[in-house]
């Protein structure tokens, strides 16, 4: 009887440990679904206006913050973190943006491109790169722990980093608490990343471009491209001039609108209302750049040398009649 009294006493205490351990277990569950479904509420509010409301991202748990289950790499996670509707406005820019900027692209040709594909392809790729990149380094930043301590070099530059120390905006230009010379140093400096990524955006999209076309003569031997192949160099020179000036002042004040709207806009209403602008953005952007390009002569058309090219001819031709 003793014996048997001493067993069902060990399972009861087993049973309890295991009572107590599943209890404790809940407890972090709950605690860790809280920290990935929670501050919306909280930081909606200051989600678009950078650094404003990055001081206090750790809230008062920094446990909790430090277990927050967010996707992606640290740059992305703090990005989550500081703006809950960040993803979907990567979304927005890299489908309704892209394909805005494309049409707005193909509109400003003749003939709506169809006879300029191939420069409408390096928008294509030049784009999708840029835009996401323009979001991303845009976008303001949850605040770590010893972040601008640890970072490196690329971080800092392409980071807050030296933002912060001259005293300027780290997100957009149009941050409140800011002098106008330190938005001026804030459009400076983003201008000149934009232009950067421009160029090697430009880089890759006009030699994928002109890579294709060339593979394509190697496969078919009677095909001729109607246009001119565009300079890599001179391309990716208008994509980093495009960037700096347009798409930096752009995309500054497209943030700043976020920054007005999202506090006092229901979310479902701000999410059609920030696609609508996004896709008006683009298309503007779109239509610029094919501007710029034709300005500079960075693209030439091959029908307008057609075009211009029988007029010798003509003039032989009345000589001859004369004659």
């Amino acid at each position: 009887m003793r014996r048997g009294g001493e067993r069902r006493l060990y399972r009861a205490t087993c049973l309890s440990r295991h009572w107590v351990a599943a209890a404790t277990a809940g407890r972090q569950e709950a605690q860790w679904v809280a920290a990935a479904g929670g501050g919306d509420g909280g930081s909606s509010g200051g989600s678009s206006g950078g650094s404003g409301g990055s001081g206090g991202g750790g809230g008062d748990d920094g446990e909790e913050a430090e277990k927050k289950p967010v996707f992606g790499w640290k740059g992305w996670q703090d990005r989550v973190a500081a703006d809950p509707q960040f993803v979907y406005k990567v979304v927005v820019e890299q489908v309704i943006g892209v394909s805005a900027s494309v049409i707005g692209d193909m509109a400003s040709r003749p003939n709506w491109g169809l006879n300029e594909l191939d420069f409408v392809f390096a928008t294509l790729v030049v784009g999708s790169i840029v835009n996401f990149s323009l979001m991303y380094l845009l976008a303001p930043v949850a605040a770590g722990p010893g972040g601008a301590a640890t970072a490196g070099f690329v971080q800092r530059v392409f980071g807050d980093f030296y933002l912060k120390g001259w005293g300027a905006p780290t997100g957009h230009m149009f941050q409140p608490g800011f002098s106008l010379g330190s938005r001026a140093v804030n459009f400076v400096y983003k201008g000149a990343i934009f232009a950067f990524i421009g160029m090697c955006a430009g880089l890759v999209g006009t030699a994928t471009s002109n890579g294709l076309l060339e593979l394509r003569k190697k496969l078919d031997p009677s095909f001729t491209s109607p246009n001119e192949a565009p300079s890599v160099v001179g391309n990716a020179s208008c994509w980093a001039l495009h960037m700096g000036l347009s798409s930096n002042f752009r995309y500054q004040a497209l943030n700043g609108l976020d920054m007005v709207l999202q506090p006092v806009v229901p979310s479902g209403v701000f999410r059609i209302l920030t696609s609508v602008i996004r896709g008006a953005n683009n298309m503007i952007g779109g239509i610029s750049f094919v501007m710029i390009a034709k300005a500079l002569g960075v693209q030439k058309a091959g029908g307008a040398e057609e075009a211009a090219a029988p007029a010798p001819a003509s003039t032989k031709d009345s000589k001859k009649k004369k004659k």
